[in-house]
């Protein structure tokens, strides 16, 4: 038995997710985003930064405490190299860059310096940085990309993987390992918001409709194509994402079929029709 669709809300009585949206959410983003101060004594890289030295040294494993009060770009800076230590001093650069880019004012040579890193040194950092900084890093190039193809792949890197975040951490309350799909269940007439169609999971093609597109944009983009190329391949080749799940369920579905079309061809034993023995 199909459960009946919900009416649609009231205006009137309809609860919103966030109040007073669009103008609450732009306020908070705005205060987030407030730019980090720099003091005198704070090291900000300059333009003219040698990259090839960077590359080359390592983040000293043991970082002495702070002392004293700091100005958040100092503890920010600090926090990203006991992170990041053991890796190219330049990655702990690109790390400071990429705090200072998302805000709504940063130094002036800030957005140049982070493009000529990637676009110089990103092939030999890329295999250093941890997936969140190749991810941040992408991401970054679609406030400040040079071209419109280098933002229009870093806005598409930051939607595909910031709603993978959300749903990967929700996904967490399941009880679920991470690579471990959801059994495959009778689910018509459940219905998705916003009155959107359910996915086919034998013939619908979604997910690769959505990879696919990404990742022709990212093979033909400067500077940033690379770096996005790289983080898709990490993806594909990663078991405990979204994507992963969906192939094995898809797979899963497709050898359901295979075996109900083998017992439907399967020979049958022939019927006993000789009657009853007579005694």
């Amino acid at each position: 038995m199909t459960t009946p669709d919900p009416d649609p809300p009231d205006p009137e009585t309809e609860v919103e997710t966030y109040p007073d949206a669009p103008d609450s959410l732009i306020g908070i983003w705005g205060q987030r985003r407030r730019r980090l101060k720099l003091a005198a004594r704070d090291w900000f890289p300059p333009a003219d930064l040698d990259l090839a030295p960077l590359l080359a040294a390592r983040i000293p494993r043991d970082q002495p405490p702070l002392e004293g009060s700091q100005t958040l770009h100092a503890r920010k800076l600090h926090q990203m190299r006991v992170e990041l230590a053991g890796k190219p001093e330049l990655a702990a650069v690109n790390a400071i860059l990429i705090a200072h880019l998302r805000k709504q004012r940063y130094p002036a040579h800030a957005p140049a310096l982070f493009r000529r890193i990637w676009a110089e040194a990103g092939p030999a950092l890329m295999p250093h940085l941890p997936g969140r900084w190749l991810i941040s890093s992408a991401i970054t190039f679609g406030d400040h990309g040079e071209t419109e193809a280098q933002r229009r792949v870093g806005l598409s890197i930051n939607v595909l993987f910031s709603l993978m975040k959300l749903y990967e951490y929700e996904r967490l309350h399941s009880g679920l390992d991470a690579a471990t799909p959801f059994p495959i269940r009778g689910i018509r007439g459940r219905s998705l918001p916003l009155d959107m169609p359910q996915f086919n999971l034998s013939t619908g093609g979604l997910d690769i409709n959505l990879l696919a597109q990404i990742w022709n944009e990212a093979r033909k983009a400067p500077v940033v194509g690379p770096l996005a190329c790289h983080l898709l391949q990490r993806l594909n080749t990663d078991p405990r994402g979204l994507f992963r799940r969906i192939g094995m369920m898809r797979a899963g579905r497709q050898m359901d079929r295979i075996d109900r079309a083998f017992e439907d061809l399967a020979p049958r034993p022939p019927e006993d029709d000789a009657g009853p023995v007579e005694r």
